[in-house]
């Protein structure tokens, strides 16, 4: 579990594509806090440490991340959002976030304002039907809030500070994020589709009358 507030920014040093897996290797300063085994977010997704080598860190990603999320897409020197798991007794920054990614999303405009920003990023229709106004949502990682919802997109506003501290600074137009939905939403989504397939079926009316049928229909 992540809180969607970044600690630091990684940089691509390793890449290793293989039939159905793909070891990146992310320079990290603070790779002598992390073990083997740890869990990483990494652009948002949840990764797994599986070897360290001086200040570089590895994780492998499954074919599903690959499916699911843009690290396929990653290349060298590129830079990426780094968040370590949340331990117990920590300080909840942002909001719960799982680093199980639910679909890529496409930059369609970035506007600045001063030293802010604001970005309208287009999703799918089904992961559309989880984004709630002035909602949470993880962008690469990053707890935003989203500003405007659109028919096929929604708008987050980003301050200077994380501009500054993360990589959409380095955005731009036509550029894919990994997005994570409010865990809160998506039940709430769930809940409201569901609704009617369980539903326990009202009682008759009540009657002052015990009459032979009713009797039968009641096993007596």
């Amino acid at each position: 579990m992540f809180t969607g507030i970044i600690q630091y920014i990684g940089t691509i040093e390793a890449i290793n594509r293989r039939d159905d897996l793909f070891r990146l290797g992310i320079g990290m300063s603070f790779s002598n806090e992390i073990k083997i085994g740890d869990s990483i977010s990494v652009n948002g997704v949840c990764l797994t440490v599986v070897n360290i080598e001086k200040n570089i860190v590895y994780f492998d990603v499954a074919r599903q991340s690959l499916q699911t999320t843009n690290m396929g897409s990653l290349k060298l020197k590129e830079n990426v959002n780094i968040e370590q798991a949340l331990k117990a007794g920590d300080k909840l920054g942002g909001h719960f976030v799982t680093g199980h990614v639910d679909t890529v999303g496409l930059i369609k405009q970035k506007s600045v304002l001063r030293d802010q920003a604001f970005f309208e990023i287009a999703i799918n229709n089904k992961a559309m039907a989880g984004v709630v106004d002035k909602g949470s949502v993880a962008i690469d990682g990053i707890s935003l809030t989203v500003a405007e919802v659109k028919k096929n997109s929604f708008v987050v506003n980003v301050i200077p500070h994380t501009l500054k501290v993360t990589t959409l600074g380095f955005k731009k137009t036509g550029d894919t994020v990994n997005i994570e939905l409010d865990i809160m939403g998506k039940y709430a989504n769930k809940d409201i589709n569901n609704v009617g397939a369980n539903t326990v079926r009202p009682l008759p009316p009540a009657s002052n009358k015990i009459t032979e049928d009713f009797l039968k229909e009641h096993g007596f």
